[in-house]
């Protein structure tokens, strides 16, 4: 009896031995992967299958829609029709008699003395398509011909003296001139401030021209290069503070330099544009504003050109050296400025501007305004002047 009591005994540990190794077998197999699960699908149908990686690339780097591209004259994003199309090139003058439409469009504006102390202004504009009036439009000089060669532009002017005929009379130059439009058929006279600055033209009239003459709307090749200004990415602006060299610039005044427009810029650090102002002779001092719109002329990026300058005539007709290597000036963007070297090799070849490194400069996306200024002239900055080499 007692050994049966034992064999019962041990039969019974067995037993909750084997039952308690079940039991922890339980939770361990409960955590282990599923075997049973839908099986793994082919390479090529897992990597439809996967999500798009995040991308790094800021909102302000992507195009806003399909078929923009990025201009090559402001870096902002353009239908791609619009950045393959030829821009223009309008002349337009700057005095108390003028009547400015159109200009706050432009996306470069230059300014150069014409003869003695008298500014003139030359538009490049990229997207030209819907100008009702613009102008008014004057003459040109060849200087302001070489700056537009290498935009590849249409040169828009109300003839010139006889010092830019031989750059008219070249093949290679796709002038719009309305001093030959006899017939008024590509510009018009509209009210104006006198009865002499009183031609304008439209963006209908100029294509009209410009299909009349033959000319090709898309950029040619041998006389452009495709890229033009190296600009910073709109998500990382240049904001000059890698140079230690940098100087604030809250006010630029060209007074000196352009005594009859007597134009500054102020930078205006809710919109980070430079805000031009003017002082003409016999006019009150304020803003420059286009009267198509009311809109005052601002720009990201300004350039002053030191350039070299020869008086060509008892007439007071100048000479400006749009070739050259040698020659420096200032670049100011975001309040702040920097000392720069800049050169122009060909007829159709960009302008470039370099540091005092020999780096070439990055503009901020946006328009430009380019002054171009005679050897020694002086300027200031923050009322501080600033005379060039």
């Amino acid at each position: 009896m007692k050994n049966l009591l034992i064999i019962v005994v041990i039969a019974l540990s067995s037993l909750l031995l084997l039952t308690g190794c079940k039991r922890e077998e339980t939770p361990e197999t409960s955590l282990q992967p599923i075997e049973t699960s839908a099986p793994a699908l082919p390479d090529t149908d897992q990597e439809t299958a996967k999500q798009p990686e995040a991308t790094n690339v800021p909102a302000a780097d992507v195009p806003p829609a399909a078929e923009m591209v990025k201009s090559r004259i402001t870096n902002e994003w353009v239908p791609e029709e619009i950045a393959n199309r030829r821009p223009i090139a309008i002349m337009v003058p700057n005095t108390k008699t003028a009547s400015q439409y159109g200009l706050s469009s432009a996306d470069i504006l230059y300014e150069c003395n014409v003869e003695s102390s008298i500014t003139r202004l030359m538009g490049i504009w990229e997207n030209w398509d819907n100008m009702e009036k613009v102008g008014n439009v004057r003459s040109s000089r060849d200087y302001f011909m070489y700056w537009s060669f290498e935009w590849d532009a249409f040169h828009v002017h109300y003839g010139g003296p006889f010092y830019m005929d031989d750059l008219l009379a070249r093949k290679d130059t796709d002038s719009v001139n309305l001093n030959v439009d006899v017939s008024k058929t590509y510009h018009f006279r509209d009210t104006a401030k006198n009865d002499f600055d009183n031609a304008f033209t439209s963006s209908s009239l100029i294509k009209k021209y410009i299909e009349n003459a033959h000319y090709s709307l898309d950029y040619r090749d041998d006389y452009t290069d495709e890229q033009h200004f190296l600009f910073s990415s709109v998500s990382e602006p240049n904001t000059l503070d890698q140079y230690e060299n940098a100087i604030d610039a809250l006010t630029v005044d060209l007074s000196v330099a352009y005594p009859l427009t007597n134009c500054y810029f102020v930078y205006n650090t809710e919109t980070g544009l430079y805000d031009r102002y003017q002082h003409l002779s016999g006019e009150p001092e304020g803003p420059h504003m286009d009267l198509t719109n009311n809109t005052q002329l601002s720009f990201k990026n300004l350039l002053i050109q030191n350039t070299y300058y020869e008086v060509r005539d008892e007439k007071g007709y100048l000479s400006f050296q749009c070739h050259d290597t040698t020659r420096d000036g200032w670049f100011f963007t975001n309040g702040k400025g920097i000392h720069i070297n800049w050169e122009k090799t060909s007829d159709y070849g960009a302008t470039r501007y370099y540091d005092d490194s020999g780096n070439e400069i990055r503009l901020n996306t946006g328009k430009t305004m380019i002054c171009i200024i005679e050897d020694g002239d002086t300027f200031q900055v923050d009322n501080k002047a600033i005379v060039n080499s």
